[in-house]
């Protein structure tokens, strides 16, 4: 080998190594301005229990904090209100019709989801809580789930080497295993975490801790708890999820009678009471009517916001991790339920209705750099957006079939000229646990038009004059013309989702509990 051939293969090999330790440098950098995601879901938590967003019932002073350090959603929604199905619009970005998802029936997990893609992209993927999909979880390096609905008090959890028991309150279990999460995750990659609680769901069974800081407290009535559902359609006065009339026995905490065991037992505790016995102050009181009915929704609020508090708690708990370790900087936190719900509105509990206390999700997000902290974000969202969104955080494009879309420019406080003014809705589970009807709908910023389409009735709603959704104008010849608009609007947007009524009179075979 000659002198300047040498020369040549040193500088060569030189160069070589120089744009290997380049490209590692340029890696690990982009690694390192890719956030980690904490995308934290509760079940059934209403916006209205949280006091970022004005509540009159109780204090989330954890949840506050992602607001004030963040970002506040005012119009986020869901568009099929029920538990499963929402789950799969979030990992997929695509509406139940194409998710294969409409009710609670299992989730394919061979279709691409969110949690594929940034695993693909070299994310650290997890699911803990509650999966409630059927199957195991696809597209996650790690998950810990409670099968089913799972229960409060002592879970089962699944995971890749099977079913076992954790002791103890799960809103605190779940909580542990997300920092056992984030304390084993690589140092060398991003991480993308799915950490869902089964509270604040029905039975709404609170620890003793939470517990007692409701028991006996009045919680103020709804405006709503009434409603008489004049104008109404028959769908809100068929349907079985009303407060006074469909909360069981062990809705309401009663205790049955010691001699009573077995499938007795489990019979007395599905009974709806009509009359209830009660002991105040030594004195037994003989409770029906009215009286009653007050007293049923004094139960139900004890103990739903008994459960949301443990929930704050442990948002708190977890942030507080996340500060002490280094870990707040660089990490969107998102905290949202899987839809809305109704704590008495419309006297009912439940979600499914295309109401605004049922689809309406919280939506809080801080991303240091990024989010304004304090500010808050009125455009309309919908849960079809949160997969491109975290994409888009990644730095990933939309994959076509997603039907959401990225909202990092609300993030910014931006507003896209062309950001969508109305969004389509679809309810399938008919009859259901509650017997809902089935349905689907328009929502614009100003109007909502429902079709109770089994039998053809409709409702159509002033959103601007008429917030609480309490008078039907579909009737109304002075309307007419809206409602010709709305009915444009919902058939023009129901093509372009390719809503091809794929699920409108069979839902596929039921595989979750």
């Amino acid at each position: 080998m000659t002198s300047l051939t040498r020369i040549f293969t040193a500088a060569t090999v030189g160069l070589t190594i120089f744009l290997c330790f380049l490209l590692a440098a340029t890696a690990q950098a982009a690694s390192a301005n890719r956030p980690n995601v904490l995308f934290i879901m509760a079940d059934d938590h209403s916006a209205a229990a949280i006091s970022a967003y004005g509540s009159k019932i109780n204090q989330t002073p954890n949840l506050d904090r992602l607001a004030s350090e963040g970002m506040r959603f005012n119009h986020v929604f869901c568009v099929n209100s029920i538990c499963s199905p929402s789950r799969a619009t979030i990992l997929t970005g695509k509406y139940s019709h194409l998710n294969g998802v409409p009710a609670f029936n299992r989730f394919d997990g061979s279709q691409p989801t969110v949690a594929k893609h940034l695993q693909g992209a070299g994310y650290y993927t997890g699911m803990i809580g509650k999966w409630h999909l059927g199957g195991s979880p696809t597209g996650f390096d790690y998950w810990e789930i409670l099968p089913g609905q799972g229960v409060y008090s002592d879970p089962a959890f699944l995971n890749a080497k099977g079913r076992h028991v954790i002791e103890g309150y799960a809103t605190d279990i779940i909580t542990d295993l997300g920092i056992d999460f984030l304390k084993s995750k690589p140092k060398d990659k991003p991480f993308f975490l799915m950490l869902h609680h089964k509270a604040p769901h029905r039975n709404w069974e609170p620890d003793e801790k939470h517990r007692a800081m409701f028991a006996g407290k009045k919680i103020p009535e709804p405006p709503t708890l009434r409603d008489d559902y004049a104008t109404r359609t028959d769908a809100i006065r068929e349907c079985e999820q009303k407060v006074f009339y469909d909360l069981t026995r062990k809705d309401l905490k009663l205790v049955p009678p010691a001699d009573l065991v077995g499938k007795e037992r489990v019979a007395w505790l599905k009974v709806k009471p009509t009359e209830v016995e009660i002991v105040e102050n030594g004195k037994t009181n003989q409770l029906t009517g009215e009286a009653l009915n007050s007293w049923k929704y004094q139960r139900y609020m004890q103990d739903y916001l008994a459960c949301v508090q443990s929930v704050d708690d442990n948002v708190g708990r977890l942030l507080d991790w996340m500060d002490h370790n280094g870990l707040a900087t660089n990490t969107m936190v998102i905290y949202t339920s899987d839809q809305g719900f109704f704590l008495g509105d419309h006297g009912l509990y439940d979600k499914r209705f295309m109401y605004e206390d049922s689809i309406t999700m919280p939506f809080l997000i801080r991303w240091p750099g990024v989010t304004k902290p304090g500010s808050v974000q009125n455009a309309m969202c919908i849960n079809a957006d949160f997969a491109p969104l975290f994409m888009d955080a990644a730095g990933l494009k939309t994959p076509p079939e997603m039907q959401g879309r990225s909202f990092v420019p609300l993030l910014k406080s931006e507003h896209p000229a062309d950001w969508r003014t109305s969004f389509y809705y679809r309810y399938y589970h008919d009859p259901g646990d509650h017997n809902t009807r089935a349905h689907y709908g328009v929502r614009t910023e100003t109007h909502k038009l429902i079709c109770f389409w089994k039998t053809n009735q409709w409702e159509c709603y002033d959103l601007v004059h008429d917030p609480l959704e309490l008078h039907n104008i579909y009737n109304d010849s002075a309307q007419s013309g809206t409602v010709a608009k709305l009915k444009t609007e919902l058939f023009r947007l129901k093509k372009e989702l390719k809503d091809d009524d794929q699920f409108a009179n069979q839902l596929p075979s039921q595989g979750v509990d």
